[in-house]
């Protein structure tokens, strides 16, 4: 399972756990484009600009990683509210 988390550079905390999700239910969070791979590493927060548009981390363990998604952290640009409907559909 895949763990996002929802992150805010304004309140520079590290990301607050939002959902955990099959490697199917990702691909319904953002548009391919929206999802960047930012390697082995949780993202440094401390050091982002206040006025830092929030976003979605996408984290994946080896045991999840697959052709499409490889072990590690994804970032998702995309509205973190756009987001929790996409949750909100998937959890009925």
């Amino acid at each position: 399972m895949a763990n996002l988390y929802f992150c805010q550079p304004h309140t520079k905390n590290q990301g607050m756990l939002r959902a955990v999700l099959t490697r199917e239910d990702c691909k319904y969070l953002a548009q391919p484009s929206a999802v960047t791979y930012l390697g082995e590493e949780f993202p440094d927060l401390t050091n982002s600009p206040q006025e830092g548009r929030d976003f979605a981390v996408l984290k994946f363990g080896a045991e999840e990683a697959d052709g499409t998604w490889r072990s590690g952290f994804y970032r998702v640009d995309a509205d973190l509210m756009e987001i929790n409907a996409v949750l909100l559909r998937l959890a009925r």
